[in-house]
């Protein structure tokens, strides 16, 4: 029973070793010259607006748990998609509920007010 394990943890010990020797080569190759430029926060490219600390709206985080929690409910179809033909007129009438359900919560959200962006 060991000798099928074997692959895998010779394999885990190759990661594990690229990984540390990766990290210590790079430590001891690279240069060490620090300055107000590479220790400055890195923003795109451009220059920073303000600092890293200020508070953002609740709206924003609101919005963006809305936007994955549709975009999760979203990767369900793909499967069903994909099965459509051996699931018959029973996963079209249980995908009709989800959806139903769906559509329920998104107009519940709206009616809310959590999508307005002000």
């Amino acid at each position: 029973m060991l000798e099928s394990y074997l692959p895998i943890l010779v394999l885990t010990g190759i990661a594990i070793a690229f990984a540390v020797g990766a990290t210590v080569a790079s430590h001891l190759v690279g240069p060490r010259k620090s300055s107000a430029v590479k220790l400055a926060p890195y923003e795109c490219g451009m220059p920073l607006l303000s600092s890293a600390q200020d508070r953002f709206s609740i709206k924003f985080y609101i919005i963006a748990m809305l936007f994955i929690l549709f975009d999760i409910e979203a990767v369900f179809l793909y499967p069903w998609a994909v099965m459509y033909k051996r699931l018959g007129i029973f996963g079209f009438v249980e995908m009709g509920v989800f959806i139903i359900i769906l559509l329920v919560g998104y107009v519940y959200v709206w009616k809310k007010g959590a999508l307005e962006w002000e």
